[in-house]
């Protein structure tokens, strides 16, 4: 049975998950206030330079009066700096809340155990770790971003029957698709979750994508692409005005030596904290080869190329499986 701490935790968690695709470079967060056994207010930080979790749970609060005999729960330690947006330890001491239940701390160097030690010295009650795995895994990215000083990092492809991820040749610069609809469908809401989306050369050369997001409604990601000798023609879709697009050239990295850390550097640099990496081949073969990635979403849809462009090889561990109709989809995790 969960404990109380845990049910609120918990529904921090349901609520920060509304701001996913749209916090960045700021973490998901989540805030109840609890009076009574009952929630009182509740609110999750939205979108960078706006207001925290805990100003929006505080601000829903209709008697102000309550707040000095509650409990504010939130996912992520509260902030105790001045960034775009006032400290939110400053606001919980202000309205005299006495009890802080605390997710996870912070990693981010700003914040990271100053925003406890604050509120202890206010002489507030404050309980830190309730549900913190389930914390942590939700700011995977943000955590990550912190710890690792790299974005975190996802593979995806979809790949024949037969294991190809194209077909030895093609009349159009387009994709072939091998999945169905609503693959497709799941691959849009991804790239609406993550900051930036990223593809070599040779798939840009092959397909003109737009690498935006059309059949979902959300924040287009930050396009990626590798060009080592800028040789993209720039009235390819990437270069249209739809999303920001950086390129990679070989002044920014030295394509002639391993290549995935430099990428993860660039992109750390550029501020960056999640890329799903989408191709093509060489590309996504460079990342596993180097063991540098966090996930890997793999489709396997119903058609045969019988040749081809033959699908990465990555070795199978920590699996998933789900079903979309027709297609089976495949998850990845490179940790234990």
């Amino acid at each position: 049975m969960k404990s109380t701490e845990e049910i609120y935790i918990k529904r921090c968690i349901q609520l920060s998950k509304n701001g996913l695709g749209t916090t960045y470079p700021n973490p998901l967060v989540g805030s109840v206030i609890v009076y009574n056994d009952s929630i009182i207010g509740e609110g999750w930080h939205r979108k960078s330079g706006e207001s925290h979790a805990e100003v929006n749970a505080i601000n829903s609060v209709k008697d102000k009066t309550l707040l000095s005999k509650s409990t504010i729960y939130v996912s992520l330690e509260p902030c105790s700096h001045f960034g775009k947006t006032p400290p939110c330890c400053d606001l919980i001491i202000a309205n005299k809340i006495p009890n802080v239940v605390i997710g996870t701390i912070d990693p981010f160097a700003k914040v990271s155990g100053s925003g406890i030690k604050k509120l202890l010295e206010a002489g507030k009650n404050v309980t830190v770790g309730i549900l913190e795995d389930e914390c942590n895994e939700l700011n995977k990215r943000f955590f990550t971003f912190h710890n690792k000083k790299r974005p975190y990092i996802i593979l995806k492809w979809a790949e024949s029957q037969d294991g190809f991820i194209a077909p030895i040749s093609k009349e159009k610069k387009e994709p072939v698709w091998i999945t169905n609809e609503f693959s497709r469908q799941l691959v849009h809401k991804w790239r609406s979750e993550e900051q930036a989306i990223l593809v070599g050369t040779q798939t840009v050369l092959d397909d003109n994508p737009t690498l935006t997001v059309r059949d979902w409604t959300g924040t287009n990601p930050i396009r990626i692409v590798l060009d080592q000798n800028n040789k993209i023609p720039k009235e390819s879709h990437i270069f249209d005005n739809q999303a920001r697009t950086l390129s990679i050239l070989k002044d920014n990295i030295n394509f002639n030596n391993t290549i995935a850390a430099q990428i993860a550097k660039y992109l750390y640099n550029n501020d960056v904290q999640s890329v799903i990496v989408e191709g093509g081949r060489k590309t996504l073969q460079t990342f596993i080869d180097a063991d540098f990635w966090d996930e890997a979403r793999i489709f396997k849809g119903p058609i045969s190329f019988n040749e081809g462009v033959k699908a990465p090889n990555i070795k199978i561990r920590n699996t998933q499986k789900q079903q979309i109709l027709t297609d089976e989809l495949i998850l990845f995790f490179n940790h234990d």
